[in-house]
């Protein structure tokens, strides 16, 4: 069994938003059979959720000296480029596409 990729969803506030996108990445990358493991958090508090991510999905910007692999998640929200994100997600996390 592959190792679950660990992917830290990042908003505003943690709550809605990055439930929303979260879920959703969580379904998308499934039905690809891709195991993943999803955790939330404010963009302020980015740094000190960084312990074992393999890439974070953010809806709002971050810190650009994070030494994290990074996809921004509005399509998640939108629907708009969803299938494009995935390709990005699969490629950072180093699954081609």
């Amino acid at each position: 069994m592959v190792n679950k990729k660990r992917i830290l969803v990042v908003c505003g506030t943690a709550i809605a938003t990055s439930t929303v996108v979260a879920k959703k990445v969580e379904e998308l990358l499934s039905k690809r059979g891709i195991a993943v493991e999803t955790r939330q958090c404010k963009a302020a508090e980015i740094r000190s959720n960084l312990n074992g991510v393999d890439l974070i999905v953010a809806t709002t910007p971050i810190p650009k000296d994070i030494n994290v692999p990074s996809v921004r998640g509005l399509a998640f929200l939108t629907g708009v480029g969803e299938d494009d994100a995935v390709k990005e997600i699969l490629q950072k996390l180093g699954m081609g596409q």
